[in-house]
């Protein structure tokens, strides 16, 4: 079975569940050195940067729900082309399928669409640094974004007993 890489309307999981119904979620993972960015059509997809990932989640694509996902992403009439890159999960690099736009816009993003992938992330463990990026590109199409609550400090309350063996008393 092939391994997937989802970053947009695919990561909400009943949709991808309901469209690739043999398929299961591994979990999280990163596409290092890409950007997410909007197509002129209004959907996301992702390019090149060396300075920024992409967070998203791998699944185990069934062969079976190879065509299904194809006719979704539109590939036969080329909205999105399929390549292969290497994402990584928490345990390990993995070469995954990605499903990449025809164009990388400049295009400004549906409402509706950003508010679902934000929906859907959230319902994720994706890091904070992917979920920021979907809330700000939701915000500039004017759709309102509640705040996330801000996680508490960290204290770290461990206080050494002694600084060195020395100072043992």
């Amino acid at each position: 079975m092939p391994l997937y890489f989802a970053y947009g309307a695919n990561l909400d999981r009943a949709a991808m569940e309901k469209r690739c119904p043999r398929s299961k979620p591994l979990g999280v993972a990163r596409l290092m050195r890409h950007r997410l960015c909007v197509m002129r059509e209004g959907w996301l997809t992702v390019a090149r940067d060396s300075r920024q990932s992409v967070h998203g989640v791998l699944w185990d694509l069934a062969l079976s729900d190879v065509p299904g996902l194809d006719r979704f992403e539109q590939v036969g009439s080329g909205l999105y082309a399929k390549i292969t890159q290497p994402v990584v999960t928490p345990s390990a690099a993995k070469r995954a399928l990605v499903y990449v736009g025809a164009n990388a816009g400049p295009g400004r993003v549906q409402p509706d669409y950003i508010a679902t992938v934000l929906e859907a992330a959230r319902k994720w463990p994706l890091a904070e640094e992917g979920i920021s990026v979907l809330a700000r590109l939701a915000r500039e199409a004017g759709v309102k974004v509640e705040a996330e609550a801000a996680p508490a400090p960290k204290v770290f309350q461990v206080r050494p007993r002694f600084a060195t063996p020395m100072d043992r008393g």
